[in-house]
């Protein structure tokens, strides 16, 4: 098949300006904006859409990209060799793949209304979020479009021996452009758009990926232990003519102090009268 300089253009240097950035520009933000390598998290503002939309979109990106890692990094004869045939692989990664897609555009959509219809969120929403919330929608939408169309409604299409091909051989350094030109366009706008979303991460909340506490699964327990408490006796506070344990501390350590009275003396003491007027 022959490849034209357009072919060349989308499929060769654009990926690779694209990676370059992704990998510079967070390099970049690193040295630059430590303190702004965060979600900019807008719970205390609005926390009902946040606290269905966040899971939603986070558990269903995280399914998204795991079979992204299987459909394109891992070849089809791999998955053969240990026993997964083709159209076994093919019915589980388009349904499971069609429901992790709506969950996490569900996700996203309720993120994205949440910060449109809430006047405290859109006031914080900056430039970077502007340019990635519609890039993000886009590379969604794109993707399931192109699975529902081809693979859920249409007659089927094994994107694993051009789009995954040209994946490959991309990080490999040995870029095959033929493989996505005869792509349908669904699946070429939607490899597009991803790489485009991977020029603009390091620039976004995206970097907050990077920083999320995995440390904490390996890291050893912190262990609290109760200070040892003495056993309660006559004479401590909330008894009758009680004092505080601190007090009785001190003067367990350094002695009673002038004037004080010891519990035998206390409790000798007499009663006091009762006042005028009350019962017996």
């Amino acid at each position: 098949m022959n490849v034209t300089t357009a072919d060349l253009v989308l499929w060769v240097a654009f990926p690779y300006v694209c990676l370059a950035v992704f990998a510079v520009g967070h390099v970049w933000r690193y040295r630059q904006d430590q303190f702004g390598w965060t979600t900019h998290t807008s719970q205390l503002l609005e926390r009902r859409w946040l606290r269905w939309g966040s899971p939603l979109f986070h558990l269903g990106a995280f399914a998204v990209i795991a079979g992204h890692v299987v459909g394109l990094a891992v070849p089809a004869s791999w998955t053969e060799a240990v026993g997964v045939s083709e159209h076994g692989y093919h019915t589980t990664a388009v349904w499971l793949g069609s429901v992790a897609g709506v969950a996490m555009l569900t996700g996203l959509g309720m993120l994205c209304a949440r910060r449109l219809l809430t006047r405290r969120i859109r006031l914080t929403t900056d430039r970077s979020d502007k340019v990635m919330f519609p890039l993000l929608s886009a590379t969604v939408v794109l993707g399931i479009s192109a699975t529902a169309t081809h693979n859920v409604f249409g007659g089927g299409y094994d994107y694993r021996e051009t789009v995954s091909v040209w994946f490959r051989g991309v990080f490999a350094l040995q870029p095959r452009p033929e493989a996505m030109t005869g792509a349908p366009l669904l699946f070429q706008l939607h490899a597009l758009t991803a790489c485009l979303l991977f020029a603009a991460w390091p620039f976004t909340r995206l970097v907050h990926v990077w920083s999320a506490p995995i440390g904490y699964l390996a890291r050893p327990y912190l262990v609290y232990r109760r200070r040892a408490q003495p056993a309660a006796g006559p004479g401590f506070r909330g008894e009758p003519g009680g004092r505080s344990r601190a007090r009785a501390r001190r003067e367990a350590a350094d002695g009673p102090g002038p004037g004080a009275v010891r519990p035998a003396d206390r409790d000798a003491w007499p009663l006091p009268a009762r006042r005028a007027g009350r019962g017996k």
